[in-house]
């Protein structure tokens, strides 16, 4: 094949079998979430899909939880020599080891190699969060592990089909091991359908275009991505820039755990190098170097323009790095559970450091990605339950738009669980649902508020599990822009309250409430340019209150309540002239 330079392919067949591709990833991930048992699959999208083309390169991704397509490019390392010579029709794959080509022990890789004329030309592959894979807790999603042996069931790249065949002894493996088994079996049926499902629409592919005309889209698909990866990156300023965030701590430790990162902008391509973050801890937020990868992939991702494909086309134009025995690239036996954590702090880290480099394209920090509750025990009947919730809450204020709230992470493409399915599935009640005041950071574009759920447990007991982030070091702002409020979690609100840390695994009895505030996003540019039309607004909406508008935003209001417009112009005069001068000293 010639490279990205190729000019010999009809550009309207290039077209159309790029939204055909695009088209088959995202019937799968709609395939999915129709047939999915478990609330976190079916209704957080806790999963993704995506096309490789025979040698293991993403060709095309649904759009599904980019934190995880990104990982796909090493489980096919692993998967590959591990398979070599002994790939059929009809076999299945399925891991989630984290020293293995996994992430962690609930996202479970299920990979179908694609044949056609008895020759493999492709894999589908399907990528699900279960909702329980055994261990010490419920959910196995704990942050308070201390080593992977403790998080549940480890399953190295294994078949769980051979030649069409069910591996039964697999299969009996983990319904044994796990807490809800019928669930789990039924998510792992949806994943199976969503590659069937892709492996049919490929096939259909390869025989209306033909095998050798397909694979040369393919090749020149990702060719086509990284040539406008490469395109961009060459317009960027050349240089290195750097950017540090933290974890909070742990669970064990209350140490800041630093995120550091370096870009260096290359003529047409980037090196992100982690030197200098924090070494692997005790508790479970260690985070796989694919984990790593993914989420520095997605990241300059979100620097290009809309139009670039999301393939191996642009991984190639971006090498990562981390040291052996990081935070951010483990030894085993480190504890993973909580990875996630730290891959939305990467992200953050990234953003920061992008936003020296593309100002225009980056948004402030979120809120320091989706908290995780997961209520865990048994029912009256002594029948299993575990409730995994994902609280998805607010973007950074951006360059010319404020952030936006009650919405995914931008490294996910996740939904918040409704609370009539939470109530139906679980003994728990949802007391109160909705977005905390206060909670975006000011700025010219104030940044998205974050939200609060809060929780009675109706079972005489459960597990506690919550991780949670962004109490001490809150959302940053950019130009300007304040932090983001930020994260409390209290246990059983009112005079007798217990304020919980981030990551806390804990016993809960009937009648206990837990309550989370989330943060909101940091703010983008001088809160004091804020225009009154949109102060107005938000207090009108009650997302912001008049208290914290004087404060921040150098509001004034008149004997009514109203704001003071002529007010308002001289306060801001002057804390412009006050700032000024201290900036000058």
């Amino acid at each position: 094949m010639s490279g990205p330079g190729r000019n010999d392919l009809d550009p309207i067949t290039f077209a159309v079998i790029k939204s055909a591709l695009d088209s088959i990833v995202d019937d799968m991930a709609h395939t999915v979430m129709r047939t999915a048992r478990s609330p976190i699959v079916r209704d957080v999208l806790d999963y993704s899909t995506t096309l490789c083309d025979a040698e293991g390169r993403i060709v095309t991704q649904a759009k599904t939880v980019a934190l995880h397509l990104g990982a796909v490019p090493d489980a096919m390392a692993v998967v590959l020599p591990e398979f070599a010579g002994d790939l059929h029709p009809g076999d299945v794959i399925i891991l989630n080891d984290p020293y293995h080509g996994g992430m962690h022990l609930p996202d479970i890789f299920m990979i179908k190699p694609i044949f056609h004329a008895d020759r493999l030309r492709g894999f589908a592959v399907v990528i699900a969060h279960q909702c329980d894979m055994g261990g010490r807790v419920p959910g196995s999603n704990a942050s308070d592990s201390t080593e992977i042996f403790q998080e549940g069931l480890r399953i190295p790249p294994t078949k769980l089909y051979e030649r069409g065949l069910p591996n039964r002894t697999l299969f009996r493996l983990i319904a044994t091991n796990v807490r809800l088994p019928l669930l789990v079996e039924g998510d792992l049926n949806a994943q199976l359908a969503a590659c069937r499902m892709g492996e049919r629409a490929f096939i259909a592919l390869l025989e209306r275009y033909g095998v050798a005309e397909t694979a040369a889209y393919l090749q020149a698909l990702i060719d086509y991505a990284e040539r406008l990866t490469r395109g961009a990156i060459a317009r960027w300023p050349k240089g290195t820039w750097r950017f540090t965030d933290h974890i909070d701590g742990d669970g064990f430790d209350d140490t800041p755990i630093p995120i550091k990162v370096a870009i260096t902008v290359h003529d047409d391509r980037l090196t992100v190098d982690f030197a200098g973050s924090a070494p692997q801890v005790k508790g479970a937020i260690n985070s796989t170097l694919s984990f790593v990868k993914s989420a520095a992939y997605l990241s300059v991702r979100c620097a290009l323009a809309d139009d670039v494909p999301n393939n191996e086309g642009v991984f190639r134009c971006i090498e990562v790095k981390a040291e052996h025995g990081s935070i951010l690239n483990p030894r085993p036996p480190a504890p993973v559970a909580a990875r996630a954590l730290t891959g939305y702090r990467v992200v953050d880290a990234m953003f920061g450091c992008l936003a020296q480099i593309v100002p225009d394209r980056m948004p402030a920090a979120g809120e320091g990605g989706n908290t995780v509750v997961c209520i865990g025990g048994y029912g009256a009947d002594r029948q299993p339950f575990v409730v995994v919730d994902m609280i998805n809450g607010a973007w950074g204020g951006r360059p010319a738009k404020d952030g936006v709230e009650g919405i995914t992470n931008p490294s996910q493409n996740m939904s918040n669980t409704p609370v009539e399915v939470l109530e139906a599935k679980a003994p728990v009640r949802v007391e109160e649902y909705g977005f905390a005041a206060d909670s975006g950071g000011p700025g010219r574009f104030r940044g998205g508020l974050g939200l609060v759920r809060e929780y009675r447990l109706l079972a005489d007991e459960a597990v506690l599990q919550l991780r949670a982030d962004r109490q001490r070091f809150r959302p940053f702002g950019l130009a300007g822009g304040g932090e983001a409020a930020p994260t409390r979690n209290v246990l059983n609100p009112g005079p007798a309250a217990t304020v919980l840390p981030g990551k806390v695994t804990t016993t809960l009895k009937r009648g206990d409430v837990i309550r989370h505030e989330q943060s909101g996003g940091g703010g983008h540019g001088d809160p004091l340019d804020r225009t009154l039309d949109a102060l107005g607004r938000d207090l009108a909406d009650g997302k912001t209150t008049p208290a914290f508008a004087a404060r921040h935003h150098g509001v004034a209001f008149d004997a009514a309540g109203a704001i003071d417009v002529a007010a308002t112009a001289r306060r801001r005069d002057s804390l412009r002239r006050s700032k000024g001068e201290a900036e000058r000293h």
